[in-house]
């Protein structure tokens, strides 16, 4: 069991949980609501997890399923954790639709495999680099949002020092580390902040050479996250410019692993890497 408890993480687990029992019990989601007293698309939401249900609702839908005894002691405890907030609400308003979602998972995921083609990943990112970042997506936000947002990522990595760090592997494309964000010397001290990143035994760094040539995860960036819970479902994430997409099918989730597999195989190993690195930061004088 993981020391966090991550809300958004078990919403997920008592989605599917509830899931489960209905489809158990043989009940359709129209007979659950009339007990509940609420909407069919309410329980939809429910058990895919993208609305957070009251204690007192799972409550009656446990008394429905005939839940009883720890079983039910267990679930309850979930729906009240479920309802907690993370750090990361006081900061929802600088997100981007669904992101929060993703914050919620990583804080309790026990790995992140992620591959990045155009920008350093968040979690090893400078604070002066992630600044020059937000100020060029968001050209019209006040610099105190900029702010918030690079408060975020910095909170996000303490992830990465906690006892608990998840097992962090990251996949860089070379075109990342010659793109000058920010300038000569905020680039410099990110590629030195990589190599220090790289050399802790929690954290692996591998840099996609342009020598690769053509490789089959071109179509841009993804994470691959996974839980300590059996019961919790690992996750792939897709970002886009106005969203983000949360991929749980078990077919999706394979596809992506193989990719990431493939990618770290064509990849420098993390030695060679660091020395790349390296020598591009001693380039950026």
């Amino acid at each position: 069991m993981a020391s966090r408890t991550s809300p958004t993480v078990r919403r997920r687990r008592l989605a599917a949980e509830l899931r489960r029992l209905r489809q158990g019990t043989g009940r359709t989601r129209e007979e659950v609501a009339e007990w509940v007293g609420c909407a069919p698309a309410t329980v939809t939401k429910i058990e895919n997890g993208s609305a957070t249900a009251r204690p007192a609702d799972v409550s009656l839908l446990l008394e429905l399923y005939g839940v009883t005894g720890t079983l039910r002691d267990e679930l309850m405890a979930l729906a009240r954790e479920a309802r907690r907030r993370g750090w990361w609400y006081q900061y929802a308003d600088t997100f981007h639709q669904g992101f929060d979602v993703y914050v919620g998972l990583e804080e309790e995921a026990s790995s992140i495999s992620a591959y990045q083609a155009e920008v350093i990943g968040g979690l090893l990112q400078t604070e002066a680099y992630a600044r020059a970042l937000f100020t060029a997506e968001l050209p019209d936000v006040s610099q105190d949002d900029i702010e918030r947002q690079v408060t975020v990522r910095m909170k996000r990595q303490e992830r990465l020092a906690a006892g608990d760090a998840p097992c962090a592997r990251a996949v860089v494309n070379e075109a990342a580390l010659w793109r000058e964000v920010g300038g000569r010397a905020t680039m410099r001290e990110q590629l030195r902040h990589l190599v220090k990143v790289s050399q802790t035994p929690e954290t692996t760094v591998q840099v996609l050479p342009f020598a690769a040539g053509a490789h089959p995860g071109m179509h841009g960036a993804f994470t691959v996250l996974g839980f300590p819970e059996e019961g919790d479902r690992d996750v792939v994430y897709v970002e886009y410019r106005q969203g983000s997409l949360y991929l749980e099918r078990q077919a999706d989730k394979e596809a992506y692993v193989r990719l990431f597999d493939h990618l770290c195989a064509r990849a420098l190993d993390p030695e060679e890497s660091r020395a790349l690195i390296s020598r591009l930061a001693d380039q950026m004088t």
